[in-house]
């Protein structure tokens, strides 16, 4: 099985917002601090969109727990990672490995159809993803062991709510009911983590950024709706695999707006991404 073309399309524009909320989140403020903005930017674009949407059914509830357990720590863990390593170093990690691991988990729990030439483009869209982070770091050197570890369960937290999030949205009678309840509901923990880490008075510098935040909040939002509504009409394996094409938007960002360095490396990434994704579409 392949995606549909209207699909396919929907999600590569995904990616290209989450690499640009992602950017954001690198702006001259505490990364924990970006990350608690754009999330509660979230939750307060998404509220006025509960009351058009409506509720969705009580069997999507426990799945929109869950993944608000499992935002809470993607998204500390992402903050920790971007607070020890640059964006064209932590970002392939933290999404390189998800796609593979998203493709094992949705195969054995969620039993979406996918052919051996969905499965050889997933794995070639990893392995590219996860070469772009060999190069692209602080003063071309290896990042601390601290960041990789961040880094990687990042990876694995975004695997888990993904396959939460396709269930959950095929379970509520409607992915727009789905998503705009979890983004209303999700950035109250990291809202009270936050609070309690630092005070009213930690969080006033947040307040310079209320627009970037808001800017990175509605991405964000606008592209985890898409592949919400993309894991109720296509395998949850190919959507968050081409998702993370989301890595040479991420690139390009990270080389021509916070100025990290080319690496011929990238190249070759980049050929595998497109060839994994050939592989997805056509086989």
């Amino acid at each position: 099985m392949h995606l549909p073309l209207t699909v396919f399309l929907a999600v590569l524009a995904a990616a290209a917002l989450h690499a640009g909320w992602n950017a954001l989140v690198k702006i001259k403020l505490d990364p924990f601090l970006a990350m608690t903005l754009i999330c509660v930017s979230c939750a307060i674009i998404a509220l006025p969109a509960l009351a058009i949407t409506g509720l969705p059914a009580g069997a999507a509830w426990p799945w929109i727990a869950l993944s608000t357990f499992l935002h809470l720590g993607y998204y500390l863990f992402l903050a920790e990672a971007y607070r020890r390593a640059d964006m064209g170093q932590i970002y392939p990690i933290a999404r390189g490995a998800a796609p593979l691991v998203t493709a094992l988990i949705s195969l054995f729990i969620v039993h979406d159809p996918v052919s051996p030439g969905n499965l050889i483009g997933i794995v070639l869209l990893g392995l590219g993803v996860l070469l772009i982070s060999l190069k692209g770091q602080r003063s071309a050197l290896v990042p601390s062991r601290a960041a990789i570890v961040y880094a990687l369960l990042t990876a694995a937290t975004i695997s888990l709510y993904t396959v939460a999030d396709g269930i959950g949205a095929r379970a509520a009678g409607g992915p727009n009911a789905y998503a705009a309840a979890l983004f209303a509901v999700d950035a109250y923990p990291m809202l009270a983590i936050c609070l309690w880490r630092k005070g009213l008075s930690g969080i006033r510098p947040a307040l310079r950024f209320v627009v970037p935040g808001f800017a990175g909040g509605a991405m964000s939002l606008a592209a985890y709706w898409i592949v919400i509504w993309a894991m109720t009409v296509a395998p949850i394996a190919l959507v968050a695999a081409t998702r993370e094409t989301s890595v040479l938007f991420g690139g390009i960002i990270a080389v021509l707006f916070l100025k990290e360095p080319l690496t011929p490396v990238r190249g070759v990434s980049a050929f595998l991404i497109l060839l994994g994704l050939v592989f997805m579409r056509l086989f």
